[in-house]
């Protein structure tokens, strides 16, 4: 072979050679290429297992105290007061008589009642005497005993609308009226209140409904002096949820001060300890999300995120009680939830 034909030779295997790292090099580009176009399909994210452990969710609501007996003097009628035998503080017995209404009045019918009553009374015992001799019969007799007892009502009817007597034992807690001020029909005049214990009236909703039940142990302050607690139970939940605000109503019963501090009318503050049931499943709060009208979780199947509908229980803000929905072990995902879609593929990474 002479000279030229050796250089020609070599040429040709410097081009072929060339030619098969170019392609090489263009192959691995492609699969380069080809993973960051996966990569950029398949969202990155993090998740947590669902696991069982104890949970307790400490709450406050807002209330109002009442006395343990609570009683009000109302007015049925429109007239003056005349006098008001108490005061604010006072401790009166069941059937004291606090407030007189005007007797002569447009509206009262007191007199007219006690003379009919009265009249009623002699003739009834005028016939008393008459039937002990044999004069009268016994169906007189009864007549008029007939009409002795409903004139006797209809005094002690009118009566009561302008005597106004304490239907419980206990404090005068509040005094609304005065000597000379004229009533209005359903006007609260007197609240009488028993308060060595009393009652925290408050609110809740229905999520937390569920978990209440009577006797469960509540502590009861004021932001007036948070320090002073009180701890009692719960003594009734209502059945069913307030039309306006949806809540239902829960009272629980404390124990008042030696200086009675607690007072009916005044706000208070009740704590709640919710505790789910031992062992109760639970995940991150912050892996609930709201997909439509439903709450769920994205959990991780066969490299895809599935979104899985629950019902949640109590929550303490970091987890949150899950009482159907979840099976131990599922994988929640916690972190890159915003990009997810249900079937969307999915990347875990650390």
């Amino acid at each position: 072979m002479n000279k030229k034909v050796k250089i020609v030779v070599n040429l040709i295997v410097l081009s072929l050679a060339a030619c098969l790292i170019v392609g090489c090099q263009s192959k691995t580009e492609d699969k380069s290429e080809v993973k960051d176009i996966l990569e950029l399909d398949t969202i990155a994210v993090q998740a947590e297992d669902v696991q069982y452990r104890n949970i307790i969710s400490v709450k406050n609501y807002t209330g109002t105290i009442e006395g343990e007996e609570q009683a009000y003097i109302v007015s049925k009628i429109s007239e003056r007061i005349v006098s008001v035998n108490a005061k604010v503080g006072d401790y009166i017995e069941k059937g004291k008589l606090l407030v007189e209404l005007d007797k002569v009045g447009a509206t009262s019918q007191y007199y007219q009642a006690e003379a009919g009553y009265q009249n009623a009374k002699k003739e009834f015992e005028r016939m008393q005497a008459l039937y002990s001799e044999g004069a009268i019969s016994q169906q007189m007799l009864d007549g008029t005993h007939t009409a002795f007892n409903i004139a006797k009502a209809n005094f002690e009817a009118a009566k009561g609308l302008v005597e106004l007597t304490a239907p419980i034992s206990g404090i005068i807690a509040e005094l609304k009226a005065e000597v000379g001020d004229l009533t209005m029909p359903g006007m609260r005049i007197i609240t009488i209140a028993k308060i060595n214990r009393v009652k925290a009236i408050f609110n809740v909703g229905e999520q937390d409904i569920m978990s209440l039940k009577v006797g469960q142990p509540i502590e009861v302050f004021s932001e007036l002096k948070p320090e002073l607690v009180m701890k009692g139970s719960i003594t009734q939940i209502s059945k069913s949820a307030d039309i306006d605000s949806r809540t239902f109503e829960v009272k629980g019963i404390i124990g008042n001060t030696s200086e009675k501090w607690f007072k009916p009318g005044m706000f208070c503050k009740v704590k709640i300890n919710f505790a789910g049931q031992k062992g109760s499943l639970i995940i991150p709060s912050v892996a609930i999300v709201t997909n439509g009208n439903d709450k769920g979780v994205y959990v991780i199947q066969g490299g895809k995120a599935a979104f899985k509908k629950i019902t949640t229980g109590i929550t303490d803000d970091i987890y949150t009680e899950i009482v159907s929905g979840l099976n131990e072990k599922d994988k929640v995902i916690t972190v890159g939830i915003n990009n997810l879609k249900d079937g969307i593929s999915i990347r875990l990474v650390n």
